[in-house]
């Protein structure tokens, strides 16, 4: 409970600012943490911090859902490769620009944004979705795959946040359960929506984005290096276009599949779901879909296909490095007691009208820092009720603050799954993305704070 438990991320955060170096920062913060958790620190502190660097790295395989999300971003790996040598992602590219459905910047754009809000399910099935379809559109007019992570990024967590009829919406009511409010916990999770000023802001900088064709900040460089690529012909296809469904039906069996196993993992009960589970389990139905297509088509083997699966795997194997040292830095960092220590700060002293705010701002430095939205909502929740309770603030207004600072944090943040996930769906790097779309989130984060103060104003 000392300061000392935010010089691990302040160290992951000085490495990539000044080597832009993700996996050694994520290493040097992982052993930041252990030598700070020594019982005993001395002469040996350095080799006791290595050791235990390692021991905390092994122990993300002993928890089955970590090790379900690394074998799942392996694996998306190999249906990228698959539906890429197919020929799939060129057909369906020619297809939707000859419908007239993707005949610009505008339309390319509001097709890969709409595709992430009907698939709200699931934030990482919204972005893989959208991710994989955009990808060849946006190659096609000159549109950077960092615009793309962005678009992708901003539509998966904020709209899961909004329409709570899935994973996340079944978590929140399970952190609100056990307290007694004078209104049920679904009335006030039901009342976030309104006052998730975060999430709606987000949205909102997104379709001005996609409508007006505009980019802004660090992004404009990303564009201009994709629009000079577009022009000399740099993306052009590598695989000739084939037929559609081969991306088309391993795309559905992936999305149609995660419905089936969120009911199948829920008891029949969607909300309740495990989504680790069943993204894993849809993506390897995906693979083995697309496998069974191509090897049917006689123009590939056995022995081409898991080559080609395997490259796959292996153009994704630093990022799944970066996922897998994230994983063991939100652990050591959750003994540490680096989100109890940042949520402490928000204390009885502060004026009513700022402990919404104050609330926002913690949530978005615990998510920022630790990389995990739930998380932060696990710390947060219930420091947040008391409160509630002790001071007689609005529920939903505090409860939305706290949601809507876990993902502005999570959405900054270059250790986040969903950032990983996103720059794995585009095909952005990882850097390049949280760099592009920092002053967007940041931008969004702003104007949220002014607008919780005036909630504040108006409501307590």
């Amino acid at each position: 409970m000392t300061w000392l438990t935010i010089l691990p991320p302040l160290v992951a955060i000085t490495i990539v600012l000044w080597r832009k170096e993700v996996i050694l920062a994520l290493f040097l913060a992982i052993f930041t943490s252990e030598v700070l958790l020594l019982t005993t620190p001395g002469l040996t502190a350095p080799l006791g911090g290595f050791l235990g660097s390692l021991d905390r790295v092994i122990q993300v395989f002993t928890d089955a859902g970590n090790s379900r999300i690394l074998v799942f971003s392996l694996m998306i790996g190999a249906l990228l490769a698959f539906i890429r040598v197919s020929g799939g992602v060129t057909a369906m590219v020619e297809m939707l620009v000859s419908s007239g459905l993707a005949r610009g910047k505008r339309s390319v754009g509001l097709l890969t944004s709409l595709t992430g809000i009907v698939i709200f399910i699931e934030s990482n099935l919204s972005v893989l979705t959208s991710g994989i379809l955009a990808r060849g559109m946006f190659d096609r007019y000159g549109m950077s795959r960092a615009r793309l992570a962005y678009i992708i990024d901003s539509t998966s967590a904020p709209i899961s946040i909004l329409i709570l009829l899935n994973a996340w919406g079944a978590y929140i009511l399970a952190l609100l359960s056990g307290y007694q409010f004078e209104q049920s916990a679904a009335e006030i999770v039901w009342g976030t929506v309104p006052l998730n000023f975060y999430a709606l802001v987000t949205m909102a900088i997104v379709f001005y984005t996609v409508i007006t064709t505009r980019v802004h900040g660090p992004l404009k460089a990303s564009e201009a290096r994709a629009e000079a690529a577009a022009t000399s012909g740099d993306h052009k296809h590598e695989y000739p276009p084939t037929k559609a469904r081969y991306m088309v039906l391993p795309l559905l069996t992936m999305i149609l599949g995660m419905i089936a196993f969120m009911y199948w993992t829920g008891g029949g009960d969607l909300a309740k779901g495990n989504g680790s589970k069943s993204v894993l389990y849809a993506t390897a139905l995906a693979c083995l879909v697309a496998y069974v297509m191509m090897l049917l088509s006689r123009t590939f083997n056995h022995i081409q296909l898991v080559d080609t699966a395997f490259k796959g795997m292996a153009e994704l194997l630093p990022l799944v490095t970066i996922v897998l040292l994230s994983l063991a830095l939100g652990a050591s960092l959750k003994q540490l007691g680096t989100g109890v220590f940042i949520a402490s700060l928000v204390g009885d002293y502060l004026p009513l009208v700022l402990v919404v705010p104050v609330l926002f701002l913690a949530g978005a430095l615990m998510s920022f820092t630790t990389g995990t939205s739930w998380g932060t909502f696990a710390i947060l929740i219930p420091l947040g009720v008391p409160l509630i309770q002790t001071l007689g603030l609005p529920p939903s207004l505090v409860l939305s603050a706290i949601l809507g600072g876990g993902v502005f944090g999570d959405h900054c943040s270059p250790i986040s799954d969903s950032t990983v996930v996103s720059s794995i769906a585009s095909g952005c790097d990882l850097l390049e993305h949280v760099r592009t779309q920092l002053p967007y989130a940041l931008t969004a984060g702003a104007i949220t704070l002014v607008l919780y103060v005036i909630a504040g104003f108006v409501m307590i």
